[in-house]
């Protein structure tokens, strides 16, 4: 378990943040930009593919 520990310790410093766009009213907007309702409006939607 340390070992696992240790090896995710030192990954941690190699991460970057992930920004994620989606899009709205047609365009592309990074999501952490969207004020609380929209953020909520957000995870209510639902995926798909075409």
């Amino acid at each position: 378990m340390k070992k696992k520990e240790e090896k995710l310790k030192l990954l941690k410093d190699k991460r970057q943040k992930c920004i994620v766009y989606t899009r709205v009213m047609g365009y592309h907007r990074p999501v952490e930009s969207f004020n609380i309702g929209k953020t909520g409006e957000h995870k209510q939607r639902l995926q798909f593919s075409e």
